[in-house]
């Protein structure tokens, strides 16, 4: 993964040297725009382990700063999971101890 802060200026997005040129770092609006940048600008590994968790993490990130229906939206989703995971674990269960009992 690139550094995406300058040595110079630590906690600062590299976007406000690329892409945010002449834009006030100290603005929260400028710097929630980079960090926007900087996710949608982050390439992750594809097929592998760390590449689904990451994935994972970065859908639980951004339905944590989501709000109202798209909040909602995504509790659904994982609402609908892990019922699915538990009827799955559940009909295992039963098909075990009716074929070995």
């Amino acid at each position: 993964m690139p550094d995406l802060h300058e040595p110079d200026h630590p906690g600062r997005s590299r976007q406000f040297d690329d892409e945010l040129l002449g834009l006030d770092p100290d603005d929260p609006d400028a710097q929630a725009f980079a960090e926007h940048l900087d996710r949608m600008q982050h390439q992750r590994p594809a097929f592998t382990v760390e590449g689904y968790l990451e994935g994972v993490r970065d859908f639980a990130e951004s339905a944590n700063r989501a709000k109202g229906g798209r909040r909602w939206a995504a509790v659904a989703v994982v609402a609908l999971l892990l019922l699915g995971v538990a009827w799955v674990v559940w009909e295992a269960l039963v098909f075990m101890l009716v074929t070995f009992l």
